[in-house]
């Protein structure tokens, strides 16, 4: 039974609030009445704070909330609702203490300068625009507030100056009038004798421009904390066999270097057999796109393989998988692979956490797996330098060097994924059989997730049948697509050749005549698949959508569909026979 886990009443304040903003934001006035109830009584006290008259407090809580109702769709993390109220009211009660007879009876401190009238803001100046922003910092509240307030002030106030120095002047201009003055994009296109339209272009160009500051600096702020612990060093460890395999799947042969770093030796073939790569097949229908093989759920499906061989896996994950293949990179433009194009690219938001997951595997050691060092495969990260940014890496493709930490994850397709090691965990043979034979099935049955732009398992046979009939196919993709299945079922034919020969556990001896068996089988299956690849050799792929060889190929592949069928039955033989023991 599932435990019962009860939030704290805040949490679940906070969650509400976030549901009431998204339904409030999509016209439910209502939601927003609600929100409206739960919060007035602390933006009324908040008010107060900045007035000792009660109904020029109501009156400032009033015009605040007409303005957050008209404003709300510029709220942008919705979970943030109450402290963005909370600045409308203290831009509001800036406002009315300005225009009324207050402001000659009391100093606004922070809002205004001490004579009482505020400077006026030098837009072209980026200082200047901090100033102004910094003026609703009260000095009062920095003397008299929490410390750790203060200091989250601060911080916030250094941030906020480090992240505008990326917008040009204009761009500031429009941003500050947007988040921190709360004008309309209407309102801001008569400000700046612009149509409203380049306004949103230029509000959410600036977006991304401070989203990826932000990410710089976070990076930036992760190395000075290891450099302030004194743990800031260079680690390069040795590189790792696996990357002189000679292998098409190369997300086998970086988990191979992952296990090659531990006590548990194994070889390639029960690397992919255990992790269940020796028994996949996915294409892109109609096109056999080359991105095909390299087209599943990358943190799901390596972390299982992981686990099916006894380790604890740990990961970082920001794919973009959406089912739509990305460029080939044998066909794009050279330039597109270069490093002056990952600067281009956006940083990932879970950069920092890479990096830290980097640094604690090769502190232990480990290499780690990563997706798109140097193109679209698999390759594996064995050291670091923090003083110049730099990981240490490599692949069986043949590239070897240095990658920028700000190029992670900013490749052809811009998808980060690093995968290590945690630790090594006690199992047995038969489980480790067991366990990649429930891979292995789950993935002929089409079970890890459905994804209509790309087909696995047994339901990818018909569909690339079709698409030899239909002639659409890509030759180089096909010639590719063709290569790795041709390798995954040469390394099944091994795993289960070797496992029936080497393996001692006295458990499987009733099931070796059927890893035999299934050995036999996947032989016959890699042949067949032997034959394509003679008839679409990569990279150039022969002639798919051509009438003899397409017949040869629909032929090749009902034969080998016929025998994955027969191999899904056996496996699930093989199951039920270690079930018994």
């Amino acid at each position: 039974m599932d435990h019962l886990v009860i939030k704290p009443a805040s949490q679940r304040e906070e969650e509400q609030d976030e549901t009431l903003v998204e339904r409030a934001k999509a016209g439910d006035q209502e939601a927003f009445g609600e929100l409206v109830r739960r919060h007035r009584s602390k933006v009324y006290g908040y008010a107060r704070s900045y007035t000792q008259e009660a109904y020029l407090a109501e009156d400032i809580v009033q015009d605040a909330l007409i303005r957050a109702f008209l404003h709300l769709g510029t709220l942008v993390d919705s979970r943030r609702f109450l402290p963005w109220l909370h600045r409308i009211v203290r831009n509001q009660a800036y406002t009315r203490l300005k225009k009324g007879p207050q402001a000659r009876e009391q100093v606004f401190s922070g809002l205004t300068r001490q004579t009482g009238e505020a400077e006026p803001t030098d837009w072209e100046d980026l200082d200047s625009i901090l100033h102004r922003l910094g003026r609703s910092w009260s000095t009062a509240a920095e003397s008299n507030g929490n410390p750790e307030e203060v200091l989250m002030r601060r911080e916030l106030f250094t941030t906020i100056k480090s992240l505008l120095h990326c917008l040009s002047p204009r761009e500031r201009r429009i941003v500050e009038s947007h988040f921190f003055d709360h004008l309309a994009p209407h309102e801001i296109a008569r400000m700046f004798e612009m149509t409203q339209a380049n306004v949103y272009q230029v509000l959410s160009r600036s977006r991304k421009k401070l989203v990826q500051e932000k990410i710089r600096l976070v990076v930036d702020h992760y190395v000075q904390m290891r450099k302030d612990a004194g743990i800031m060093k260079k680690v390069v460890l040795k590189k790792p066999e696996a990357m002189k395999l000679k292998t098409w799947i190369t997300c086998g042969a970086a988990l191979h270097g992952l296990v090659e770093c531990t006590e548990r030796k194994l070889s390639l073939p029960l690397v992919l057999g255990l992790s269940g790569h020796a028994f996949r097949l996915t294409i892109v229908p109609e096109s056999i796109h080359i991105a095909g093989p390299t087209m599943f759920y990358f943190q799901p499906v390596l972390e299982q393989g992981l686990r099916n061989m006894g380790f604890k896996p740990r990961s970082v994950c920001q794919e973009q998988l959406d089912g739509t293949p990305g460029p080939n990179a044998n066909q794009v433009d050279p330039a597109l692979l270069s490093p002056a194009a990952r600067e281009k690219r956006q940083l990932p938001a879970l950069l920092p956490q890479a990096l830290e997951l980097i640094h604690h595997a090769v502190d232990k050691g480990n290499p780690v797996l990563a997706w798109d060092l140097f193109m679209p495969e698999f390759g594996l990260i064995y050291g670091y330098e923090d003083e110049a940014k730099l990981l240490h890496a490599g692949d069986n493709c043949g590239n070897d060097g240095t990658v920028p930490y700000e190029h992670l994850g900013r490749g052809l397709v811009a998808e980060l994924f690093v995968l290590a090691i945690e630790e090594t965990l006690p199992i047995d043979q038969r489980t480790m059989l067991a366990n990649a034979l429930d891979s292995a099935l789950a993935h002929y049955r089409g079970q890890e997730g459905q994804n209509a732009n790309f087909i696995y398992g047994l339901a990818a046979y018909p569909a690339w049948q079709a698409a030899f009939a239909k002639g659409t196919i890509e030759p180089n993709g096909n010639a590719y697509t063709t290569a790795v299945a041709h390798d995954a079922r040469c390394n099944a034919y091994r795993f289960f050749t070797e496992i029936a020969d080497t393996w001692t556990d006295p458990s499987l001896d009733e099931a070796r005549p059927l890893l035999k068996e299934a050995a036999a089988l996947y032989a016959a299956i890699a042949d067949d698949f032997g034959k394509l690849t003679r008839l679409f050799p990569f990279p150039a792929g022969g002639e798919p959508n051509a009438d003899e060889p397409g017949k040869k190929a629909v032929q090749l592949l009902q034969a080998i569909e016929q025998n994955e069928i027969q191999a899904v039955s056996l496996l699930k033989k093989l199951q039920t026979a270690l079930a018994a023991n």
